[in-house]
């Protein structure tokens, strides 16, 4: 449905450093770059974080989060591990969320910027 999403960050330099550490568990780096933008993906760019004066301002309140896909429970695991210590904060440590689902397993940070993001498989492994 979607081809692919973009966030405004503050500071493109910092938002690389953690979004290099949190995504390389899941098999996401950075596709494409220019002074301006960055692109991850696995095979093409579909998250691109943009160099932005004036970002649209991070709201817990406002229900805006991205979930990423994850191929097994250790790399929810991973990411969770790498954003926290790439100065992300923790919004919910790795587990069954079984409210959305029998294997539904989750990890929830928000990076630098304050976004929100969620890693989920639905994998037993």
């Amino acid at each position: 449905m979607l081809s692919h999403v973009s966030i405004g960050v503050k500071d493109l330099a910092r938002a690389r450093k953690f979004y290099d550490a949190a995504l390389k568990p899941l098999g996401y780096k950075c596709l494409v770059e220019g002074g301006e933008y960055l692109g991850y993906g696995a095979g093409s760019p579909e998250f691109w974080l943009l160099a932005a004066k004036h970002p649209v301002p991070a709201n817990d309140a406002s229900g805006l989060h991205f979930c990423l896909d994850a191929k097994t429970r250790a790399d929810v695991n991973a990411f969770y591990d790498a954003a926290i210590k790439a100065g992300g904060r923790d919004n919910g440590k790795p587990g069954i969320r079984k409210d959305y689902g029998e294997n539904y397993y989750a990890a929830f940070a928000v990076d630098p910027d304050g976004y929100r993001l969620e890693v989920y498989t639905d994998s037993a492994k």
